[in-house]
């Protein structure tokens, strides 16, 4: 199969985006902190080339009448995709150069020997070997089964943590002009609950982070015996939870109790009720953490000599994975690819 970087050309939607400062509802000396985090988020932006504005709080109501903060950093260079039509347009541009797509795989053993990589996948269809010389493999929330499944030694786990929006009533569809997220703590790989405009022109509410108990979760309440196992057994899960005691309580109340949840939003969106939230799906957030406790910030790889395996892969690193460039000449030899399931 011959691999090539393309560009997808897939609908974009350009939605710049607010990171928003939240008013002085915060408790006594916080408000500072939040302060410094936006300032050394502003220069982190200026380091890195990003076009960015700083707004006080007038500017910021005047391009967001909806929305109250004590200041924001206004981000043009950003949009929002729909991610089915993108991988879509992948998988088509895959075939196109001879690659075969098999979806509800499962690869239940891989072997790599000194010329060749050997996996045994079970489908709808039965049993099935497939060989390859080298293999790149995209596992997501199986990252650290698929290396220990070619000996690889790594000291991470994935730990699944759910994401859960709403969906804000139509009638608010047009409450804010851009993509509104407040500032994010430097501390924890998330960003917390902000407002999205979609690509159909509905505005989402989301996510929070609250532990998953099953890897593949997506549903209210979700248990599995395996992942549990898992993860219980894995000391830099307790440190982890150790480490983010309270914040993991109060995500995991607020999960639970719909008027906590709305008050995070209403910090910096008001006028939001309870009856505006409504149901929409969640997703599972593959967060890697090493032995130690530590979560991992940026992308991660692991590697053998006829593989390569991305552990850990910071949002937003799916709409950053197409770029685009001019193809590259064929590969000499057989690649197989494996994805995340979901």
């Amino acid at each position: 199969m011959a691999k090539y970087s393309l560009w997808l050309g897939w609908k974009l939607m350009v939605a710049d985006r607010l990171w928003v400062c939240l008013p002085v509802v915060l408790v006594a000396g916080k408000e500072d902190a939040v302060i410094q985090r936006m300032k050394a988020l502003y220069k982190r932006c200026q380091e890195n080339g990003i076009e960015v504005e700083w707004l006080d709080a007038k500017a910021l109501k005047e391009r967001e009448p909806n929305i109250t903060g004590v200041g924001a950093l206004y981000v043009k260079a950003t949009g929002i995709v729909d991610y089915k039509q993108v991988t879509r347009a992948m998988a088509r541009c895959f075939e196109q150069l001879g690659g075969e797509v098999q979806l509800r795989s499962n690869v239940v053993f891989m072997e790599e020997t000194s010329h060749c990589i050997r996996l045994e996948v079970q489908n709808d269809s039965g049993h099935q070997e497939l060989m390859a010389r080298y293999l790149v493999c995209c596992s997501g929330l199986m990252a650290d089964r698929t290396t220990r499944m070619l000996g690889i030694r790594t000291d991470f786990q994935i730990i699944p943590y759910r994401g859960e929006y709403y969906q804000l009533a139509p009638q608010h569809n047009h409450i804010v002009n851009h993509l509104i997220y407040p500032i994010p703590d430097p501390d924890l790989p998330f960003l917390g609950v902000h407002l999205t405009r979609m690509m159909d022109g509905s505005v989402t509410v989301g996510p929070n982070a609250v532990q998953g108990w099953k890897r593949e979760g997506y549903g209210r309440i979700n248990l599995s015996l395996k992942d549990m196992r898992d993860m219980l057994t894995f000391a830099g899960f307790w440190r982890a939870a150790r480490n983010n005691l309270v914040t993991g309580l109060k995500e995991t109340i607020d999960s639970f109790w719909k008027p906590g949840y709305l008050r995070r939003v209403q910090k910096y969106c008001p006028q939001l009720k309870l009856s505006d939230l409504k149901p929409y799906p969640a997703g599972i957030r593959a967060q890697a953490v090493m032995r130690d406790g530590t979560m991992v910030h940026d992308f991660f790889f692991a590697e053998s000599a006829r593989s390569l395996h991305v552990c850990n892969a910071p949002s937003p690193a799916a709409c950053m994975s197409a770029m685009r460039r001019r193809p590259q000449p064929p590969l000499p030899f057989p690649l197989v690819t494996i994805s995340a399931s979901r």
